[in-house]
C-alpha cells in the first residue's frame, strides 16, 4: 500500500517537473498559433515497443490544460507494433504542442524500461525464474522505473534502502562476518526479509547456515550456479547477479536458480522512437 500511494505521489510531483522543466514562464512558440485554434492528434511508436507512463501523460495534460481530452488506445503493458497509434489528444492546439516534449519524454523513458523487461521475461519463458529489477535506476526516478519493470512483466526488488536487508562486502566486514550481520538484522526488522551477497563457496554456506531468506550468488560461474543450487538445496532462495544480457539470461536461468537481477532494466536502455502528429485543426 505504501509503494502505490508513493507512486500516485512521484506522477503528481513529475508531472509538475516536467512541465516546469520544459513549459518554464511560457511556450513562446505556441503564441504563433490562435488561441481559438483547436486540434485533434495522435501519438506512434515508430518501433514495436511495450507502452508504459499512461497517468503521466494523463497528469501532465490535466495540469497544462483541463481542456484536453485522451483516448488510450493501448495500456500499460501492452504491446505496440511499429507505427501503430495508441493516444489520439484534442484540445487547443498551442496545449497539445507545449505539452507534447514533456509528454513523450516520460513515455519513450518509461516505455524503454518496459520494453527491455518484457525482452528479458520473454527469453526466460519456461524456465519459472523470476526476472529482478535493481536499485540502478536513473536518478528521480525510482519508482517510475520500478513500476515500467511491473509492466514488462518483471518483479521488482527492494525499492529502497528500507524494505529490505541486502548484506554485501562491506556491510559483513562493518559487521564481523556473515552470522553476525544476519543476526544483527533479525534483531532489528524480523518481519523484512534478509538477503546476503556472497562471492564464494565459503561464503554461500555461512548466509545458509546463518537462515538468510535469499542469498545474491555475485558473477558467479554457470557451473558454479549449479553447485550452488545442489548446495543450497532449497534451504534459501538463490538470486544470480552479474554478467546478465540477453545472450546469457537464458543458461543463468537453466542452473536452477530461482531469480536473475539485472540493472540494464533500468540503468541501460535506448528511448523508445515515439512521434505526435496533429491530424486536423479547426477554429473554436
Amino acid at each position: 500500500m505504501h509503494y502505490q500511494q508513493a507512486l500516485v505521489e512521484e506522477i503528481r510531483q513529475a508531472a509538475a517537473r516536467l512541465l516546469a522543466e520544459d513549459v518554464g514562464p511560457g511556450d513562446i512558440t505556441a503564441q504563433l498559433i490562435p488561441a481559438s485554434q483547436w486540434a485533434k492528434a495522435s501519438v506512434i511508436s515508430r518501433e514495436d515497443a511495450v507502452l508504459c507512463g499512461v497517468a503521466w501523460v494523463d497528469e501532465l495534460f490535466r495540469r497544462l490544460d483541463a481542456k484536453v481530452s485522451l483516448h488510450w488506445l493501448a495500456a500499460d503493458g501492452d504491446r505496440l507494433a511499429a507505427g501503430q497509434p495508441f493516444v489520439e489528444l484534442e484540445g487547443p492546439a498551442r496545449s497539445l504542442l507545449t505539452g507534447e516534449r514533456a509528454a513523450l519524454n516520460v513515455l519513450q523513458t518509461l516505455s524503454a524500461t518496459a520494453t527491455r523487461t518484457r525482452t528479458y521475461v520473454d527469453l526466460l519463458e519456461g524456465t519459472g525464474v523470476r526476472l529482478l529489477d535493481t536499485r540502478k535506476t536513473l536518478p528521480n526516478l525510482r519508482l517510475a522505473q520500478k513500476y515500467a519493470v511491473s509492466c514488462g512483466g518483471g518483479h521488482n526488488h527492494r525499492i529502497g534502502l528500507y524494505d529490505a536487508f541486502l548484506i554485501k562486502e562491506n556491510h559483513i566486514a562493518a559487521c564481523g562476518g556473515i552470522a553476525a550481520a544476519v543476526r544483527e538484522a533479525r534483531d532489528i526488522a524480523r518481519d523484512l526479509p534478509v538477503e546476503v551477497e556472497v562471492e564464494t563457496f565459503e561464503e554461500l554456506d555461512q548466509a545458509l547456515d546463518a537462515g538468510a531468506d535469499v542469498i545474491m550468488l555475485d558473477n558467479f560461474s554457470l557451473a558454479e550456479m549449479r553447485e550452488a543450487v545442489t548446495r543450497s538445496a532449497g534451504r534459501a532462495t538463490l538470486e544470480a547477479s552479474g554478467n546478465v544480457d540477453d545472450t546469457t539470461l537464458r543458461s543463468i536461468a537453466e542452473t536452477g536458480v530461482d531469480c536473475i537481477s539485472s540493472g540494464a532494466l533500468t540503468k541501460d536502455i535506448k528511448a523508445i522512437d515515439l512521434s505526435m502528429r496533429i491530424l486536423e485543426t479547426w477554429s473554436r
